[in-house]
């Protein structure tokens, strides 16, 4: 028998350490959750660990100020069915039974603290996770489905927000706007990401390939333009064969003042209006979809629409 074989015969010769290690076996467990299934001193339960993880038969993680354990996965063939002997014996014993019942109450009082704390914050839990993780987690998770290889049209990029929350996901990003000064912005954000083309251009006449996109962006970028069908048009072209237009504008409102203020064309569209030029520009499986609305917001309400090049 090798060394490190009786130094693993060793390490579970002592009960403790085999009721620990079977307890770590199917959970994750802070030393406060182990002194109370175990029943034991914190010192002698930090003792039993710190050996355990020194023969590697528990690891561990830090998460704020607790500290996680949990049995180590793949510590060989060996090991493997050593432990396997080991378990069985420790399963069948009174006190490794008590042990698991124990468990089975620690792991229980963590569903119900989750299950009472959502119930308290229901109302806000929106507010909170926004506090916590920022109000663009969500766009950031439908980002990541993007297929891997896709080649991304910012059809209106303004100064390359988006551009920039697209470029980790996507292939290429072709950025394209008419205002030479949003331009310069967007230049200056995108500069780190060598996957991003930025073109000066107006959106009836792209500087862009035939069939040479996978999706066609147009994020509140319509309600400024003279001829929208021209554009929807124009990303048909740009699009190859299945791939998708995204179009995100404001519904029908009657804010003039946006039309003094901030230069708007058009005061929105409607679901009926967005669909006929959509199909008139070649796409087809067309969905519009108002979009819900956020409290913060000061603007009209606003839509999403899209379909597919065929």
């Amino acid at each position: 028998m090798t060394t490190q074989a009786l130094a693993h015969l060793t390490t579970l010769a002592d009960p403790t350490r085999g009721r620990l290690v079977l307890a770590l076996e199917s959970h994750e467990l802070t030393v406060s959750e182990l002194i109370a299934i175990l029943q034991l001193p914190q010192s002698t339960v930090s003792r039993h660990l710190k050996v355990l993880s020194e023969e590697g038969w528990v690891t561990s993680r830090a998460d704020g100020t607790s500290r996680y354990y949990r049995k180590a996965n793949d510590q060989g063939d060996w090991t493997d069915r050593l432990w396997l002997v080991v378990s069985e014996d420790l399963r069948t014993s009174a006190i490794a039974r008590q042990d698991l019942g124990r468990l089975k109450a620690v792991v229980g009082d963590r569903r119900r603290r989750s299950r009472e704390f959502f119930s308290s914050v229901a109302g806000q839990w929106e507010q909170l996770r926004r506090d916590l993780f920022g109000s663009r987690l969500d766009l950031q998770v439908a980002l990541a489905l993007l297929p891997k290889h896709s080649v991304v049209g910012d059809l209106g990029c303004g100064d390359g927000q988006l551009s920039a929350m697209l470029a980790p996901w996507a292939e290429r990003v072709v950025a394209v706007d008419a205002s030479t000064q949003m331009l310069a912005a967007a230049r200056e954000r995108l500069a780190a990401f060598s996957n991003v083309e930025v073109l000066h251009a107006d959106l009836e006449r792209l500087p862009i390939p035939d069939a040479s996109l996978d999706v066609a962006v147009l994020a509140l970028v319509l309600h400024y333009l003279a001829d929208p069908p021209a554009v929807l048009a124009e990303a048909h072209r740009a699009l190859r064969q299945g791939g998708r237009i995204v179009v995100v504008d404001m519904m029908p409102h009657d804010r003039e003042e946006l039309r003094q203020t901030m230069g708007h064309v058009w005061p929105g569209f409607s679901d009926s209006q967005m669909t006929t030029w959509l199909r008139e520009a070649g796409f087809d499986d067309v969905q519009t979809r108002a979009l819900p609305a956020d409290p913060e917001a000061r603007g009209p309400a606003v839509m999403l629409a899209g379909g597919t090049r065929t």
